[in-house]
């Protein structure tokens, strides 16, 4: 496949997963990509990480299980590609099988219903909904709590699941593609610094790291763009709070996107916050606000969706001129 076929294919992909999403009906007949890799990951975990072996053991086990949970899909997705590519039909069905794995649609709807619930249906219902997208315990947060955990949620989703799947795909394919959803599934199911999984995930976690890298960079970039069009955006404060504040972040990519947007907007994200009953402290994002509302979530879902048009306008300038 060209590079610019490659593009358009993307560009589809994007636009077909913005306009549907993922139907239910298809989720509940069939289920999710995701859902199958996770269901590996499970089993894998279940069989490999027994609490009677040595730590090197469950390590070690753990960087064999990624290496499997990687290779499967990535074996599926090259020969659906090499069958599928040599057709301009070919290729519309590999823009919809690309589709399934961003996630601009479902994250927008998600952060929407938590603005939604906090404005409408009040605090306990707002704590549903964001309980929905974030890991921390919703119990302990406030009004405000909720409407900064959603933007955090946003901004750093925002990366994981539109840019940087867009990002592989452009650069290895739907196989590409596909390895950086497996490589994520697994970090979000076990790579955690939990007893059970302090060793077991320990490769998961570190993978997931590199390969968020370039898109974490890319979406703070893109935030600070899309804050030039917003109203009331601020391009100037986005850059400042990412030079300053990104690499004080306990992730060493979440910074970049959270940072981006708390200075855009204005606000103070991220600081410290409960997992469960443990309580974890993190470096602030930005130097705003901290009493955020729902108007402020609308604003961040303003500035995300703007931010993802801009990706798309680059991505259409790069087709046409790899066509020249």
């Amino acid at each position: 496949m060209s590079v610019a076929t490659a593009l358009f294919v993307l560009i589809a992909a994007l636009c077909t997963e913005a306009a549907f999403g993922y139907p239910q009906s298809l989720y509940r007949t069939v289920g999710h990509p995701v859902i199958w890799i996770g269901a590996l990951i499970g089993k894998l975990d279940q069989t490999l990480n027994r609490d009677d072996l040595s730590d090197s053991t469950r390590k070690t086990f753990g960087v064999l299980a990624l290496a499997l949970i990687i290779t499967v899909p990535v074996i599926i997705a090259w020969v659906i590609e090499r069958a599928l590519e040599p057709s301009w039909l070919g290729k519309l069905v590999i823009a919809l099988l690309a589709s399934t794995l961003i996630a601009s649609r479902s994250l927008y709807e998600h952060v929407r219903d938590v603005a939604r619930a906090l404005d409408d249906k009040g605090l306990e219902a707002a704590r549903r909904a964001v309980g929905r997208i974030v890991g921390r315990n919703p119990q302990t947060l406030d009004e405000h709590g909720v409407a900064r955990a959603a933007i955090e949620s946003l901004a750093e989703n925002a990366s994981d699941g539109v840019t940087a799947p867009v990002f592989w795909f452009a650069v290895l394919g739907l196989p590409g593609l596909a390895a950086y959803k497996a490589i994520n599934t697994a970090d979000s199911m076990i790579g955690h610094r939990t007893l059970r999984h302090e060793q077991f995930g320990w490769a998961a976690a570190r993978l997931d790291d590199v390969v968020n890298l370039p898109a974490s960079r890319l979406t703070g970039l893109l935030l600070t763009m899309a804050a030039c069009v917003v109203p009331n955006g601020s391009p100037g404060e986005a850059l400042r709070a990412m030079r300053r504040d990104a690499r004080h972040h306990r992730s060493p990519n979440a910074g970049w996107p959270e940072s981006a947007m708390a200075g855009a907007l204005g606000l103070r994200l991220n600081g410290p916050k409960t997992y469960g009953t443990a309580r974890v402290e993190d470096a602030y994002m930005g130097d705003g606000r901290r009493n955020v509302t729902a108007a402020d979530i609308t604003h961040a879902l303003q500035l995300s969706s703007v931010a993802w048009a801009l990706m798309l306008a680059v991505l259409l300038a790069l087709a046409f001129i790899s066509l020249i």
